[in-house]
């Protein structure tokens, strides 16, 4: 198996198990001992669902689903690291810097996305986000500790990374706050209901699901007419 097809199959492993929320099952069984399968068993689902926000090291490549404090040592020059941040629909996601050590004169760079890009495609699109593409990239070497905690605008948050020299990094404290009026989503789950509320907006909302699923619609509502309120219900099948 060539490297870069194994790097893949474990990216993949890594996204499919932190949308399960069990990223942290697959940091403790990373030996090769373990069933892949396991992952995604309901009762270890319900086991991580009670734990406390954790510790541990954060990867070059790497996404998570549980709150904690994160750090990133080099071990050797990283050039191309990205690390996904997904919390549930109902969720801001903030970062808070705790610790930087990385040399931005020398190339380095921390930068965080409000949303995700994956394969070039940004979520939430431009059309959808509230802010101007160029707002959503924050730059740690631009405002430095000046700006220590960033929020999302949504469920969903991801930094970018480059650190040249062993032993420098940083330390990350991700935490979740509620959302009363979620607009632009995405879903943890294959399975289950949702209800998107946009009250007295006018703004594009999406939500989006990475599993083929069939959705139902049960109530769409598009305004009020007249005094009369617009409901539709449909069925949707992927």
């Amino acid at each position: 198996m060539s490297p870069n097809f194994k790097l893949q199959c474990h990216f993949i492993l890594i996204f499919l198990t932190a949308l399960r929320g069990e990223s942290r099952y697959l940091e403790l069984r990373e030996a090769a001992d373990y069933d892949p399968f396991l992952l995604f068993s309901a009762n270890l689902k319900r086991e991580l669902a009670g734990e406390q926000p954790y510790r541990r090291a954060l990867r070059c490549l790497d996404m998570l689903s549980l709150q904690g404090q994160f750090t990133f040592t080099a071990d050797r020059p990283q050039l191309h690291c990205a690390a996904f941040f997904i919390g549930e629909p109902e969720e801001f996601i903030t970062i808070h810097y705790d610790q930087v050590s990385i040399d931005c004169q020398g190339g380095d760079f921390l930068k965080v996305f409000d949303g995700w890009i994956l394969k070039g495609e940004k979520f939430p699109s431009s059309q959808d986000h509230p802010l101007p593409t160029a707002e959503r990239y924050i730059d740690f070497c631009e405002t430095g500790l000046s700006r220590r905690s960033i929020r999302s605008s949504q469920n969903v948050a991801m930094i970018f990374f480059r650190v040249r020299e062993p032993g420098n990094g940083f330390t990350l404290t991700i935490k979740t706050d509620p959302n009363l009026f979620p607009c632009n989503v995405i879903s943890q789950t294959p399975n289950g209901k949702f209800t998107l509320i946009v009250p007295h907006q006018h703004r594009n909302c999406s939500f989006s699901i990475i599993y083929p699923v069939v959705i139902k619609i049960s109530d769409l509502t598009l305004g009020h007419v007249n005094g009369l309120q617009l409901k539709v219900s449909c069925l949707l099948v992927s």
